[in-house]
């Protein structure tokens, strides 16, 4: 089974949990590209950062970021406001400019996963497609 989503429902999403519009536009089969704005010395300035979907594995799913000079950085502080919020339990950097997001650390997701097998995390032109499989309960 699959579950489609926009890039456009995912920006909304992510605006409504974070409180900031991040536009996502393919890069791949595994790979979407995210961009933001950051002001540097009185003028705007987008920065891109590349996330591919590495593994989905009993609901981990590993991610692997690149996005050139300074995003490290910026990626260890966003984790770091993550962590303090709902579901920030589930978050784990890697190595090797990677993330671990354990989907059964969180109640909400751990208990989806009592139901569903995450497949794979995979997208189009138009659409984050997520398979899975029903569990026989």
């Amino acid at each position: 089974m699959e579950l489609r989503i926009t890039f456009d429902e995912l920006s909304n999403i992510i605006e409504q949990k974070a409180g900031r519009r991040l536009p996502v536009v393919y890069g791949g089969p595994h790979t979407v590209r995210v961009s933001y704005d950051v002001n540097v010395l009185f003028s705007s300035a987008s920065v891109g950062l590349d996330l591919t979907v590495e593994s989905v594995n009993n609901g981990n799913i590993t991610l692997a970021y690149n996005g050139g000079m300074g995003i490290d950085f910026m990626v260890r502080q966003a984790l770091s406001m993550a962590k303090k919020k709902p579901g920030g339990e589930m978050i784990e950097q890697l190595d090797g400019n990677r993330l671990l997001l354990a989907l059964g650390k969180n109640g909400q997701a751990g208990s989806l996963l009592d139901h569903i097998d995450l497949r794979d995390i995979r997208f189009d032109e138009h659409y984050a497609i997520v398979e899975f499989e029903p569990k026989n309960v």
